[in-house]
């Protein structure tokens, strides 16, 4: 709790009563205070829930939205591979590796100021932001013909991604429970796996193109950035801040809603940075080996922007590259539906489906390193399973919002997960090196050695939450937080009548503090 924290007698309970002011609680406290604190019925929470996906799913998951405003720009790099943005920008294959790194560079020097942003202003309203500035960039690219223009672009383009991913998982903790996060997350990132189709067939016709002193991959830029431009709009008037604003609800829906998620032990947001919270977050050993998983789990993520090349150099032509990298994204999306299939079954959870869906991922390395070069079909399918290794993260990005509370302590977690996250994709395009072309056997050691080390970090991070779970189950009931109470607006005195007593649940308590609190597995 915060220190402006006032006590009060309470003779009754033979303890004080903690005062405390809105800035230390949760914006739900204000919703839920109002509202009948009883149990939601499952037919009014099944209606609700549905109104809620319809109306932030559309947003965050259609082909013609997500993909191109946050991971459609990812495999527009890959796909321009393979038309021609080497040759027509003057550009080798180490300045190749710096486009695709130096966007996860200012991804990572940017990702705690954009978090911090996401906590001072409206989620929806700032997200829009970056998506629009995101739009003007893209189509920017067309423009370019040499590598400085091109680094300057992809530069900019790291700074607005580090407002979409944080942005998504604070939304979707705001609105789901925990257990329904795990399919949330899953969705929109599996649109990855559609992104990479779509533009998989749009690259196919512009192949077919004939465009003086403007190649494909320009008017791949083109396409890809007015389809941004579209978004940003949408999101503007559209997608929601929180569920106590949303405008697709109603007064009383909105404390449904909060009462709904109650269930997290997280609330649902504080505007105020708490330097306590802060702390604890750089203090907390769990969070560090969430960073850790993070930074190796991504770089396989590095297959994302050679996926032409690779295949290329199986020895398939450019025609045959570019249609066969639309199985790519069949590939993601069967692996993380599978993925999230498996978090959400009970003796299972997260971490033992990342396990699961490593196993593939970690035999389609070995495969493409082992098999002979003539074997041109046996290392094509040898990389689709390797695809597999994708889904983890995807799986782990679900549980991160199940694993810490308190607003700050959230938004703070999820910008270091994402500079582990930054660090990994920064890294992993290096060890794609011309001279180890056309077999790449050291970057495919990389690939299966990091799918290796996630596995052992995923178990570790599960064992360590199993027993602070089983810790606190032994615990006696904590009643550290029953009594605390928010100042009437009405009111300026100390009396207990003109407070309003608050749920524990909305103190904007972190994880440690809450002893209620249980960690997903």
């Amino acid at each position: 709790m915060s220190d402006s924290t006032s006590y009060y007698s309470n003779e009754k309970k033979g303890r004080a009563l903690k005062i405390v002011s809105e800035s230390d609680v949760d914006i739900a406290a204000q919703v839920v205070s109002k509202g009948d604190g009883g149990e939601l019925d499952p037919q009014v929470a099944k209606k609700l829930l549905r109104k809620i996906d319809l109306h932030i799913m559309p947003l965050m998951c259609p082909l013609l939205f997500f993909q191109s405003m946050t991971f459609a720009d990812k495999t527009t790099l890959g796909q321009s591979a393979a038309l021609g943005i080497e040759a027509t920008a003057h550009i080798n294959q180490n300045q190749f590796n710096w486009l695709s790194s130096v966007f996860y560079l200012t991804y990572l020097a940017f990702e705690y100021p954009q978090n911090f942003a996401l906590q001072r202003f409206p989620v929806g309203t700032w997200m829009s932001v970056n998506i629009f500035v995101w739009a003007v960039v893209l189509l920017s690219h067309a423009a370019c013909h040499s590598f400085g223009g091109l680094f300057a672009v992809r530069f900019i383009l790291g700074i607005c991604e580090g407002a979409i991913t944080p942005g998504f998982m604070i939304v979707t903790s705001m609105f789901y429970t925990r257990q329904e996060q795990n399919k949330r997350v899953g969705y929109w990132f599996l649109m990855n796996g559609f992104a990479v189709i779509f533009l998989g067939f749009v690259s196919f016709g512009l192949l077919h193109t004939k465009t003086h002193n403007f190649a494909p991959w320009q008017w791949l830029m083109i396409i890809t950035g007015l389809i941004t431009l579209v978004t940003s709009v949408c999101f503007w008037f559209w997608f929601p801040d929180s569920p106590t604003t949303a405008w697709f609800l109603t007064v009383e829906e909105r404390a449904l809603a909060v009462r709904r998620i109650r269930v997290n032990q997280t609330g649902v947001e504080n505007k105020h940075w708490k330097r306590e919270q802060f702390i604890e977050t750089l203090q907390d050993p769990k969070i560090w080996v969430m960073v850790l998983f993070a930074a190796i789990a991504n770089i396989p993520n590095s297959l994302t922007n050679q996926r032409q090349l690779i295949i290329a150099q199986f020895g398939f032509t450019p025609i045959e590259t570019t249609l066969l990298g639309c199985v790519d994204g069949v590939m993601e999306i069967l692996s993380i539906w599978l993925g999230i299939s498996l978090a959400g079954m009970k003796g299972i959870g997260r971490a033992y489906a990342g396990v699961i869906i490593y196993i593939p991922g970690l035999l389609g390395a070995l495969l493409v390193n082992l098999l002979p070069s003539h074997l041109k079909v046996g290392l094509l399918f040898g990389y689709w399973l390797s695809i597999f290794s994708i889904a983890p993260f995807a799986i782990f990005l679900g549980w991160v919002s199940g694993l810490v509370a308190g607003h700050t302590k959230r938004t703070t977690t999820n910008a270091l997960v994402l500079i582990g996250y930054a660090i990994g994709n920064f890294a992993s395009p290096f060890i794609w090196k011309s001279e180890y072309q056309p077999r790449n056997h050291v970057p495919w050691d990389f690939l299966a050695t990091s799918m290796g080390a996630s596995i052992l970090i995923l178990l570790t991070l599960r064992t360590v939450l199993a027993r602070e779970n089983a810790r606190r189950d032994k615990e006696t009931c904590q009643d550290d937080y029953d009594d605390v109470y928010l100042p009437s607006k009405e009111s300026e005195l100390g009396t207990a009548q003109s407070k309003r007593k608050i749920d524990k649940v909305f103190l904007d308590l972190t994880d440690v503090q809450n002893r209620d609190f249980r960690y997903t597995l």
